[in-house]
């Protein structure tokens, strides 16, 4: 058994749900768990979790608020050195054998400090350590979003990318790519398609989508995010925050809407869901995932300023179509991913590409 600290970033549910698969999984290790904000409610219930200031993006009417992550982040980044020595202090008491970090800013600097491996396991690094063929109007978010994984949250020394797309890997990084982590309860779905749509917005709201769905299809549409939780408007029916709800719809929806976050999107795509997702413009990493989205042919992406019946009504027309592209896609990556970290857990690396993993 070995003894893992593993950073979290605690912004929405995605990054302490991958945290949690993998401690779930390689449960004969020992996990010890820093995070704050969302993540904290989604791991201590299972794990130790120390509390620690994070590093996160503030949101509000459906786009970054770029003044408040500001505010947010100089504080910590000015007093950064108090909360790294708080981080070496920890791994002095606690005495990993490795560390971990999901796009977490304190502990891989600890880590490195203290002569420890570090594995980043996330998926936003594909940006940094990938090549990716753009359209021109995202260069420029590029070059300046792509600084934040980059040199903010840099890559360490072993990097393992989760993804439903697999771009090259640029020569100067150690990172492999492999297919998503899915949670063994969306494992556990058996998919049909009972002619509604499952709905989901997380980091922020929009009005003009419940509009737009009302307008667009006569389908019954399910909406999870929003703070109204219970009643309907027109075909439109708000839903109360239920994980065992929201994965039942999931298993029947026959498409899902969402923003462009990663984890719903593997899980819609493991179901075989088409996916209509409208990536928040000052986030690149689910620009990113939109444009693949596209790109291989299992779903479009639209803009919430620029919503009209039409763009449902074709996408609806293409269901058939972007069903096929999916069935012959890979979005589980479990037995790579958890055969992966568990020998980076006793060796201190990941293998070269083109070699196995499994779990000891």
């Amino acid at each position: 058994m070995a003894r893992i600290l593993y950073g979290i970033h605690g912004t929405g549910h995605g990054h302490a749900m991958r945290g949690l698969t993998i401690a779930r999984r390689l449960g004969q290790h020992d996990f010890l768990f820093v995070a704050n904000d969302d993540a904290l409610s989604v791991l201590s219930p299972e794990f130790p979790v120390r509390r620690l200031p994070n590093l996160g993006t503030v949101f509000k009417h459906y786009s970054v608020d770029f003044p408040a992550t500001v505010r947010k982040a100089l504080p910590l980044l000015w007093h950064r050195e108090r909360y790294i020595k708080q981080t070496l202090a920890l791994i002095e008491e606690f005495k990993p054998d490795v560390c971990m970090t999901d796009l977490e800013y304190f502990v891989p600097r600890a880590a490195e400090r203290a002569g420890l491996p570090c594995l980043t396991l996330d998926h936003q690094h594909i940006i940094t350590c990938c090549k990716h063929e753009l359209p021109i109007d995202m260069w420029l978010d590029y070059a300046v979003q792509g600084l934040t994984p980059k040199y903010l949250f840099r890559p360490t020394q072993e990097n393992l990318l989760v993804a439903f797309y697999a771009p090259p890997v640029l020569p100067r990084y150690k990172a492999r790519v492999v297919p998503p982590i899915l949670r063994e309860k969306v494992l556990a779905l058996r998919p049909r398609d009972d002619g509604h749509v499952l709905v989901y917005q997380s980091n922020s709201t929009d009005k003009k989508l419940i509009e737009f769905l009302r307008r667009a299809t006569h389908r019954p549409c399910y909406v999870f995010g929003y703070d109204k939780t219970e009643g309907r408007d027109g075909n439109v029916i708000f839903m109360k925050k239920s994980e065992q709800g929201f994965l039942d719809l999931l298993e029947g929806a026959s498409y899902v809407v969402q923003g462009g976050g990663h984890t719903l999107m593997t899980e819609s795509l493991y179901c075989g869901k088409p996916v209509l997702t409208m990536p928040i413009k000052a986030m690149v990493e689910q620009r990113f995932n939109a444009l693949y989205i596209e790109k291989l042919g299992y779903g479009i992406q639209a803009d919430m300023n620029k919503l009209s019946p039409a763009l449902l009504e074709n996408f609806e027309a293409s269901l058939p179509q972007l069903k096929a592209a999916i069935a012959q896609g890979n979005f589980c990556g479990n037995d790579a991913v958890f055969g992966l970290t568990d020998h980076f857990i006793r060796h201190g690396f990941i293998p070269a590409t083109g070699q196995p993993a499994v779990v000891e």
